[in-house]
């Protein structure tokens, strides 16, 4: 796809998390919102994954360690035919059904359950490492969000990343700098992350994590790097895409009003219509 596509289909998938929060009564968007460049970059582009090679041992994985922002990737995988749309919709986190509020891998697509925030590097670090032991042609990918760098398991896998040279693992963070109880700054002081990953023997990309352009060229920047993993700050927006969620630390996890419905499908209308 190119990058106007790739555009293009984010303001699709953000009216999805849209209208599946507002169905469900539940969800986190803020973060759903931030991330959702990095995502839809690495699964109609990026990564060698779809429905029909989804237990093809070489397929590459990925593994949403901020597993509370799975919204997104639900909708990603059912617009990718993993599953029924229809199904997600109806029933995300309802009574019973399989489509919990946290990645789950009884669905497919989902490679671990996750959610438990620190885990998830940890995870990605042991399937690279697997894929290396292996001679596989795989890659791995994990999203991270920044509040959860707070957590010790989390360096941990970085020490472990780096000194194995991980060369087929790249970690993304999603660095919105709000999470559930404020600014990130005030709850732990974060930077600067670029001088601690560096120093735990990464390739530190450090990006506009909204730009798909950005986004795009720091994938392809990682996968042609050699000898060490890589990260990739995405320095983004809290909500990006709806004006009145931007920014705002209460979205990390609100529902809308019928109006906030319909004002963020507007929005993400007028959005999608002005990229030419």
């Amino acid at each position: 796809m190119s990058t106007l596509d790739l555009q293009r289909k984010a303001c699709d998938i953000r009216a999805d998390v849209v209208e599946l929060i507002y169905r469900s009564g539940c969800g986190h968007i803020g973060g759903d919102m931030s991330e959702m460049e990095a995502l839809v970059a690495l699964y109609y582009k990026h990564m060698n994954c779809c429905p029909e090679n989804q237990n093809d041992p070489n397929r590459d994985r990925f593994v949403l360690s901020k597993g509370h922002s799975v919204e997104t990737l639900y909708c990603i995988l059912a617009d990718k035919g993993y599953f029924d749309k229809e199904e997600l919709m109806s029933t995300f986190s309802a009574y019973k059904s399989r489509f919990i509020g946290h990645p789950n891998n009884k669905i497919p697509g989902i490679e671990v359950n996750s959610g438990s925030l620190g885990h998830g590097l940890s995870v990605a670090v042991g399937m690279a490492k697997a894929g290396k032991m292996d001679d596989a042609p795989y890659r791995v990918y994990t999203v991270m969000g920044d509040g959860e760098l707070a957590e010790g398991s989390v360096w941990e896998g970085a020490m472990a990343g780096g000194h194995y040279k991980l060369d087929n693992l790249t970690a993304f963070v999603d660095r919105n700098r709000l999470q559930i109880s404020g600014s990130t700054e005030t709850v732990m002081t974060q930077d600067s992350q670029e001088e601690r990953w560096a120093a735990f023997g990464w390739k530190v990309i450090s990006i506009h994590g909204n730009d798909m352009d950005a986004v795009d060229a720091a994938i392809t920047e990682a996968k042609l790097t050699k000898g060490k993993p890589t990260v990739i700050i995405l320095n983004t927006t809290k909500g990006c895409g709806v004006s009145f969620m931007e920014n705002q630390a209460v979205w990390h996890h609100k529902t809308l009003s019928e109006e906030q419905y319909h004002l963020a499908l507007k929005e993400l209308k007028q959005r999608k219509e002005s990229l030419v």
